[in-house]
């Protein structure tokens, strides 16, 4: 894995948890619905996770555009992917969710993966230039 692919994996994730995001905040009821899951008691609680993921697709970015210089930001990024992961799967194995929410998690189960590797090699040139 080189820094252009790393550059790109960072991309592709602020892409995807924009786009997301677009999605929960302006179209949540209808995808809830699309899906035939019963939507939350008040939309603030889809809101605010909504307006959370934005906020990492804007650290995703950052990390796109020059890995080394913010790799201090991609363990938050990792914190995001494992919470999440872990959340819907421990949910699916014990009592149940949503299959809505399973395609979620296992892209963010590769970007997991991915963002592990992108640490490592980053961690590593910084190691290696000192």
């Amino acid at each position: 894995m080189n820094i252009k692919l790393i550059k790109g994996i960072f991309a592709a994730s602020a892409l995807y948890d924009g786009l997301l995001s677009i999605v929960l905040l302006f179209m949540g009821p209808a995808m809830f619905d699309y899906f035939g899951v019963e939507r939350p008691n008040h939309m603030g609680y889809l809101h605010f996770p909504a307006l959370l993921i934005l906020l990492f697709s804007v650290l995703y970015w950052r990390i796109a555009s020059d890995p080394e210089k913010f790799k201090i930001l991609i363990p938050y990024g990792i914190g995001l992917k494992v919470s999440y992961c872990l959340v819907v799967f421990f949910h699916w194995a014990t009592d149940g969710i949503p299959a809505m929410w399973l395609p979620f998690a296992w892209i963010d189960a590769i970007f997991l993966i991915l963002f592990i590797q992108a640490w490592r090699i980053v961690r590593s040139m910084s190691l290696s230039s000192t």
